[in-house]
């Protein structure tokens, strides 16, 4: 069960990132009558939520793992796939890209949006282009992550 919960995760915290990021996001400013200002402020809510989401699914990712070891017997004949070297390496990655965009990127970006609300305009910058290249990073790790878990996480 830990390693369908465990395999499961990257592919469910994927579905999230890309209909949320990728889909959502830049849609509902198409809507009619969504201005920049409400479109930001549906943007704040959704992305807390969405950040929220993740830390839940980031922290399963470790949680899981060591569960795993725990309850494995000692009898048990070479090492959990859920722990491998790759497993690890891309639980690592795709964690601190959360955190980069949790504790640096959002707040700025809220920042901004806060502006934005009080006609305020910011002057240009990349933050933005930054969390888009992050959030892509983060939906290739997943990706690998969810990979190498699926064909046993084996190998060092």
């Amino acid at each position: 069960m830990l390693v369908t919960v465990q395999t499961g995760l990257p592919f469910v915290w994927l579905g999230l990132v890309l209909g949320i990021s990728f889909v959502e996001a830049p849609l509902k400013f198409r809507a009619p009558g969504v201005t920049r200002a409400l479109g930001l402020g549906i943007g704040r809510i959704v992305f807390r939520a969405l950040n929220r989401v993740e830390m839940g699914c980031a922290m399963l990712l470790w949680v899981v793992p060591a569960v795993a070891v725990l309850l494995e017997p000692v009898a048990t004949v070479g090492p959990s796939p859920l722990v491998s070297a790759r497993v690890m390496i891309f639980q690592v990655l795709v964690s601190v890209v959360l955190l980069a965009q949790v504790a640096w990127l959002r707040p700025a970006l809220d920042a901004r949006a806060q502006r934005w609300q009080a006609e305020d305009p910011p002057p240009p910058s990349r933050l933005h282009l930054w969390y888009v290249l992050l959030e892509t990073l983060k939906v290739m790790l997943l990706v690998a992550l969810g990979a190498v878990l699926v064909i046993g996480g084996r190998g060092a």
